[in-house]
């Protein structure tokens, strides 16, 4: 007797089947990954260290924290988007 989540597993691979990835393709993904992990820790200790010297100038330290947040999301994005792309390419 199946359980009501294997039931529910059964169903939802009979739906939409997992995709399943090739070491390749697991290696491709994981050097995406550290690439852009790379690239936002870099952008990560450059911006926080002009942070910090802009310190005493509020409007300045709060520009240089927008700038910040909204490369990091740039960088998930494109990150994300890349992903997407070797996976359907698979």
């Amino acid at each position: 007797m199946k359980s009501a989540y294997e039931i529910a597993m059964n169903r939802l691979d009979a739906t939409s089947p997992s995709v399943k990835l090739t070491d390749a393709k697991k290696a491709e993904l994981a050097e995406i990954e550290n690439l852009y992990a790379a690239r936002m820790a870099e952008r990560r200790v450059f911006l926080e260290g002009e942070i910090r010297k802009a310190a005493d100038e509020p409007e300045a330290e709060e520009a240089l924290r927008r700038q910040l947040a909204s490369e990091i999301a740039r960088l998930e994005e494109e990150r994300e988007t890349k992903k997407e792309k070797a996976r359907g390419s698979a």
